[in-house]
């Protein structure tokens, strides 16, 4: 009995507790859900893009939280961010392999939301 309590708890702290107010992966969800980190997410799966270009896919983000979430996802490894020494300065903002796979588990999420979303806000 030992065994399998040791081996639940092993598997929770490697896991993570979600629940609990303390646990790192908390700020990971919180940051990889938050609305316009989503939408960046999956505005990235179509390929790398330049600063610009995400603020116009991404209708509606201010450069400000842009530039904030962007540096969310790249603290969480799940962006790569390449600047260019050039003038004007060129930046591109690609996903990492974790970050591609975050985005297609999202997009289930989106997709599901979209073919839903009539039912979701009350008009069916």
């Amino acid at each position: 009995m030992e065994t399998a309590k040791t081996n639940h708890l092993a598997t929770q702290l490697a896991r993570g507790e979600m629940l609990d107010a303390n646990c790192p992966s908390r700020e990971v969800l919180v940051h990889m859900t938050g609305k316009w980190n989503v939408l960046l997410l999956i505005a990235l799966r179509d390929g790398t893009m330049r600063f610009a270009e995400l603020r116009r896919k991404v209708n509606g983000v201010s450069e400000r939280m842009l530039a904030k979430s962007l540096q969310q996802l790249e603290r969480h490894h799940l962006l790569i961010r390449r600047s260019y020494p050039v003038v004007p300065p060129h930046v591109e903002y690609t996903l990492t392999p974790l970050g591609r796979e975050a985005a297609e588990r999202i997009a289930g999420l989106t997709d599901w939301i979209e073919e839903n979303v009539q039912a979701l806000i009350g008009e069916e």
